[in-house]
Parts: structure tokens; C-alpha cells; sequence
């Protein structure tokens, strides 16, 4: 006869409330049953001190090592016994393994990709910043912990004017952007909290809903629905837990009164949806820790479209609130447990046959390369920034684009990875060939053909496009390849013998990828755009029209790799790189604008954009000096003061050899000779600076890093520090 030990941390049985159901239906299905906590366990004589059931009330008896332990304890409590626990588990299977915490299964479930795109996307708020990134993009957002549970705990904040409205329960409460912070500030210094899109299902009565689907593994080991059952939150509150007010009601009932025709396909959407994601986990579970799992419940709701959100698994669902229900879930652990005690051989077969079959599975991964003349590094960054929302990826380092660092990455790319990012920069004819020598992308983008660089190529955009070009030949032929449709100099690149498909990226032409109303943000650009067959408004945490079209390359090549409009915008949301329009804000409503990483024509214009449309008083430009334009260098230096004459900048300071060009060439379209200067001593141009520099000034500082344009930032910075 099997004996199941039920674990616990409470000494007392009497205050496990289960404990009796367990005790009664244990000896209903004909197994032995007792419980018992760590500090009871000899491994001496492999004995325990439990507590068993007879005769109207619990009895204590020294018992053999159970065959199979059911264990029932709150998992921080047990932590506390974690070495008798690991022994134990090492001798007696055990039931109810740990899928860990809400962020533990969204991160399992976008690795696995399958039930990816149910997920609402989430992030870990590591700061205030990182908060006020993700509620620019969705405007409503849940703030929740991330250990929470029933419940508890839970904020709805949304975006309104001139503030945000914060809501716990039926309570709500405006804030300004100054309490707001305090109020993130307090919760983020006591735990850990993610942020997701608010998405709520609502009745007819206008009330929020959920549904909760409960799932246990029966006495053959095969997943089956215990139930499914809507929870209704009372009237005013957004929250329907049971804990929180809230109250439940028959499906069929509730289905029928909601949907009416649709009722019965709903019912078997949930049934399916439920199961396939049972096993799903149990897969995973199987694949990373060789082990299964038993009970979860798993609260969806519904969109107005029917389509499934997950909001949270939970691998310790509580009862539901029947108790007919509840004995039914006392029965399948009981029979589930008496499975696993009695087929050890059977499931670790299994575990191997679904960790072979994963294996067998995994075939080509993504190998995406980026190059242009300029975007390459924030293309990069939103493409991996956007794929590490279901994959572990291999992302090269910001402007590690040389062929040496190619190498390095070929060496540090492994088989967890499941998609590759890089950049392929290049200077000389035969670069990027190289690049492809070494790591072959079966995905390429080239976000556009500029004149960095041109100098050694003849000074002919023709021979960077034909550079530009080697990483078409040399990618797989039948991949993917994304080019921008707007970029004049593009119609250079030699796709004429691609056999694979060509996606094209676009603000101004009709393109696969178009974004159109793009509108400058207090801190970031939004647009939007027709993706999936329905119109998307889309945030970036990055000034300039030109880092959009780097979004819709990332965004390209997500959308063929399957990812969803949501995954794409949270994943928009990413970390950028240092000193790509960087805001500083200083005293007297002084901002200074850190543009010093690269410098070419088209990127200095793309930086006066910005100086113009985000500077209210005075715009001030410090321009530095463009290498490698070889003969362009007079024209192309021209171009920039006329640039700057038409963005009505106030004052133009020029930095280096022969940038003078470009202050003469605005002078002599009519800018104001007393507002031009220029120096070849950076120590004069912080002079001047201390001088000119007065309240509500917006400053640009653009410039590449070889001429320590970063200097001129930094000094600003302490000049006029808050």
C-alpha cells in the first residue's frame, strides 16, 4: 500500500485546514497518510515523526520514509529547511515542484516561444526612469509586485493630463509627476515590482472580469480541468481576486449570459487553452530541471478581439471557492501521488524522451548583421532589445564592429542562443566580406548609404554602396534583407542576384514598414504605423525622426521572426546607447544635448533637427569636425551651414580643422556674423561658453569621438550643474 507524507512548515496539523480533506480521501482511495514538518525527519534510521488520523483526531507515531512526500508548505517558510528538504528529495519523489514567481514563468514562457505571444509584456521597474519609458508607450499600466499574491499589492496608473491617476482597489488618486516619483520611489525601495500594459476584460455591467483555470494531473499522470470559473470584481474596483472583494459564478451560466452564440466555442477555447498550457510547462519543466509538475491555475482575460491574455500562473493555486471543488482537488494530488510513487521508472523516461525531442528540434537560429553609414549601434540595440522579450540572445557589445571583435563573437556565441545581433562596420573595400567570413548572417539590414567614410572610396557614394553591398553577397541567399526606401543613395546596393526576400522600411514612400504621424515626446519620439493588419501607435525612448527609421528596421525584422505588436512595443523600450541624444537638463533650465559618438553630414543634420524642434528659447550648435569626406569635405561643410541657416539656430560654434567653412557658409546665407565662432582650443570654447551660456539655453554638442566632443559635454555639465 502507498504512504503519502504531506509536508509542511506548521508543526500542528490541526492548523492546516487541508489537511483533513487529505487525511479523508487518502483513506477513501486506500493509501496510507500522514503529515509531518522538516524538524521531525531522522535520516539516521530513515524515520519520521509525523501526525496521522485515527479515530477523530491527530495522533503523533514515529513512521518509515514515506514513498512519495506532497508537499503542501509555503516555499519561503520550507526555505528555512532547505537542506532537509534537498535530501529528502534526492530519496522520495516529491509532488508540486516550483515553477518560480511571476517573472520566473514569463521569462519560461517567452524562451519557449510557444505561448509567447499570450503574455502581456512585462518588465522589471529597476528604476523610475524605466517606469515613465514604459507608461510613455502604453499610457495605462499595472504596477505589481513581484512576488504578489492574492492580489495584493496592485496599482493602476495611467497617463492623464497634467498628471497621473493612480488606483489601489475602488481608490483613486491624482498625482503630479513630483509626488508620483515619491510614491515609485517608496514602493521600488521596499521589493521588486514589474510594470505591464493595463488589459482588462469587462461585462456588460461594466464590471472587470477574469477567468481562473485550474488544472491538476489525474491518477494515469494526464493533465485534466478541474475548473474553469469567472471571477467578477465588485462594482468600482478593477481588481476580481475573491481576496479583494471580488466574487465567482458557474461558467456556463456566466458564458452564455456574456457571449450567447459564442459561449460554447469560448468554453472550449479556455478547455484547450488550459491543458496545451499545462503540458507546455510541464515540458519546460521537464527540459530545464528534469523534473514535472502537477497543479496550476492560470488567470487569463479576454480582449475585445476574444484573444487570451495571460495575467499570472501560479503553480500553489488556492482551492476554489466550492467545496465540492475542493475536494475534487484533494483527490487528483491524491491519486496523482500515489502515481508518481508507483511509475518513477515511467516518468524519468518521459523526462529524457521530451528532452531528446527539444534537442532534435532546435535547427537554424536568426544570425542577423547590421551595417550602414549610419544607425547601426540603435538598430541593434531595439532589434536585441525587442528579441530578448522571448529569446536568450547573443548582442555585440555598442560599436564592437571591427573584424576582430567578429572573431571574438564567433567564439562566445553558443548553443543557449537563439538568436545572434551584430554589427558589421567597415572603413575599406573587402571588410565586411570578411565579417561574413567569419559569422554568415541568414538575416541582413542596411539602414542606409551615407558619406561616412567616403573619402576612402574616391569620394563616390557609389564605392561605399558597393562596400556596403559585400555583406548581400555574403549573406545566405535566401535570407532576409531590410533597406531603407527613403535613402536616395540605397538604389546603389547590388541586390540584383538576391534570391531571398527584400522587406523595405519607409516614412516618406510607400514601404513594407511605414511609419507616419512621427511627433516629438518630452523624452522620446512616437509614430505610428499598420502592423499585423491593424494600426499601432508606437513610442521610442530616443529624440530624432532618424532613429525612427532605426525602430522599423528593428521592427521589420521582429514582425518576420513572428513576434507580436505588443512584444515589439515593449521592446521598443530599450536601453540606448550612451551618447546618442543624450539630455542632460541643468540649472535655469539649461539642456545640453550629447550627440558625441560619430560625426558625417548626414548625422550632423539629423542633430540640428533635434536642436530645433526640441529648443523653446535659444538653440545653440557646437559642431566638430567630420573626418573622411576626402573631396567632399568643402561641399558637404557648406551643406551643414546652409543646414543651419534653415533650422534657425542662434548660434553656431564651430570645433576643428577647417569647420570654419561651415560658419562662413551660414554668413554668407544671412546668419548673424556676431553669432558665429570657432575654435581649434577647446579650453577658448569653454571660455566663451561660461560667457554666452544664459537661462532656458538648449545646447548641441555634435561631434565623433576622436575630437573629445565629450569634453565640451561634461564641462557644461559641472558648469551648470543643479
Amino acid at each position: 500500500m502507498t504512504t503519502i507524507g504531506m509536508l509542511h512548515h506548521r508543526k500542528d496539523p490541526k492548523s492546516v485546514i487541508k489537511s483533513y480533506a487529505y487525511a479523508a480521501v487518502a483513506k477513501a482511495e486506500g493509501v496510507n497518510f500522514f503529515y509531518f514538518s522538516p524538524g521531525v525527519v531522522n535520516f539516521v534510521n530513515r524515520s519520521i515523526r509525523g501526525q496521522v488520523y485515527e479515530n477523530g483526531s491527530w495522533k503523533e507515531k514515529t513512521l518509515p520514509f514515506p514513498d512519495v512526500i506532497y508537499n503542501a508548505g509555503s516555499p519561503e517558510k520550507l526555505a528555512k529547511s532547505k537542506e532537509i528538504i534537498d535530501k529528502l528529495k534526492s530519496e522520495i519523489p516529491f509532488t508540486t515542484n516550483s515553477i518560480g514567481n511571476k517573472w520566473n514563468i514569463n521569462e519560461r514562457l517567452m524562451e519557449a516561444k510557444e505561448f509567447a505571444s499570450y503574455l502581456i509584456p512585462s518588465e522589471v521597474v529597476k528604476n523610475v526612469e524605466n517606469f515613465y519609458k514604459f507608461i510613455s508607450s502604453f499610457h495605462k499600466v499595472v504596477l505589481k509586485p513581484i512576488d504578489g499574491r492574492k492580489g495584493k499589492g496592485i496599482f493602476f496608473i495611467s497617463e492623464i493630463e497634467k498628471g497621473y491617476e493612480v488606483r489601489k482597489n475602488t481608490e483613486n488618486e491624482f498625482y503630479t509627476r513630483e509626488q508620483l516619483n515619491v510614491f515609485l520611489e517608496d514602493k521600488l525601495s521596499s521589493g521588486t515590482f514589474i510594470v505591464q500594459p493595463y488589459i482588462q476584460s469587462v461585462n456588460k455591467s461594466g464590471q472587470v472580469y477574469d477567468f481562473r483555470l485550474h488544472v491538476q494531473k489525474n491518477g494515469e499522470g494526464k493533465w485534466v480541468i478541474t475548473t474553469i470559473y469567472p471571477r467578477v470584481a465588485p462594482k468600482g474596483s478593477i481588481i476580481p481576486n475573491i481576496n479583494n472583494g471580488g466574487f465567482t459564478n458557474y461558467l456556463d451560466p456566466f458564458l452564455l449570459q456574456e457571449f450567447k452564440e459564442e459561449a460554447f466555442d469560448i468554453r472550449r477555447m479556455l478547455e484547450h487553452f488550459s491543458l496545451s498550457l499545462a503540458n507546455h510547462l510541464d515540458e519546460i519543466q521537464m527540459v530545464k530541471y528534469g523534473e514535472v509538475i502537477d497543479e496550476i491555475g492560470i488567470d487569463v482575460g479576454l480582449d475585445e478581439n476574444l484573444k487570451i491574455w495571460i495575467y499570472e500562473v501560479n503553480w500553489r493555486p488556492g482551492c476554489p471557492p466550492a467545496f465540492y471543488l475542493e475536494l475534487d482537488v484533494v483527490i487528483h494530488s491524491i491519486q496523482y501521488a500515489k502515481f508518481i510513487a508507483e511509475n518513477q521508472v515511467k516518468i524519468k523516461k518521459e523526462i529524457s524522451k521530451v528532452k531528446r525531442k527539444k534537442i532534435e528540434e532546435k535547427g537554424d537560429i536568426p544570425i542577423i548583421a547590421i551595417t550602414g553609414s549610419a544607425g547601426k549601434t540603435t538598430t541593434k540595440a531595439f532589434l536585441a532589445s525587442i528579441l530578448s522579450k522571448k529569446w536568450n540572445i547573443f548582442e555585440s557589445k555598442d560599436y564592437w564592429n571591427t573584424t576582430e571583435h567578429t572573431k571574438k563573437h564567433a567564439a562566445e556565441i553558443n548553443d543557449a542562443h537563439e538568436a545572434v545581433v551584430l554589427e558589421y562596420g567597415m572603413a575599406y573595400p573587402g571588410v565586411i566580406t570578411e565579417h561574413c567570413s567569419i559569422i554568415k548572417p541568414n538575416i541582413s539590414i542596411v539602414t542606409n548609404i551615407g558619406l561616412a567614410h567616403v573619402g576612402n572610396f574616391d569620394s563616390d557614394i557609389r564605392g561605399v554602396a558597393h562596400a556596403k553591398s559585400e555583406l548581400i553577397h555574403g549573406m545566405d541567399q535566401e535570407g532576409i534583407l531590410v533597406v531603407n526606401r527613403d535613402d536616395e543613395n540605397s538604389k546603389y546596393l547590388e541586390t540584383q542576384q538576391f534570391k531571398g526576400k527584400i522587406m523595405t522600411v519607409s516614412t516618406k514612400s510607400p514601404a513594407n514598414y511605414r511609419a507616419y504621424k512621427i511627433q516629438y515626446k518630452e523624452n522620446g519620439m512616437s509614430f505610428k504605423m499598420r502592423l499585423q493588419r491593424q494600426e499601432i501607435e508606437l513610442f521610442i525612448p530616443i529624440l530624432g525622426e532618424h532613429h525612427v527609421y532605426n525602430a522599423l528596421n528593428a521592427i521589420a525584422v521582429a514582425d518576420y521572426l513572428g513576434f507580436t505588436p505588443m512584444e515589439i512595443k515593449a521592446g521598443l523600450i530599450f536601453r540606448k546607447p550612451p551618447r546618442r541624444l543624450t539630455i542632460y537638463n541643468c540649472r535655469d533650465n539649461i539642456t545640453v544635448i550629447d550627440d558625441t559618438v560619430h560625426s558625417h553630414p548626414q548625422g550632423v543634420r539629423a542633430a540640428l533637427d533635434v536642436l530645433a524642434n526640441i529648443g523653446k528659447q535659444r538653440k545653440i550648435a557646437i559642431i566638430g569636425q567630420m573626418r573622411e569626406l576626402g573631396e567632399l569635405r568643402e561641399e558637404e561643410y557648406r551643406k551643414v551651414g546652409d543646414y543651419v541657416y534653415e533650422k534657425d539656430i542662434d548660434i553656431l560654434i564651430t570645433y576643428g580643422f577647417r569647420t570654419e567653412e561651415i560658419g562662413a557658409q551660414a554668413k554668407v546665407k544671412g546668419f548673424p556674423s556676431k553669432n558665429v565662432y570657432h575654435f581649434l582650443n577647446k579650453e577658448q570654447l569653454h571660455e566663451l561658453l561660461v560667457e554666452i551660456v544664459e537661462k532656458d539655453d538648449t545646447i548641441l554638442i555634435k561631434g565623433a569621438s576622436k575630437t573629445n566632443m565629450f569634453d565640451t559635454v561634461k564641462f557644461l555639465d559641472q558648469t551648470f550643474k543643479e
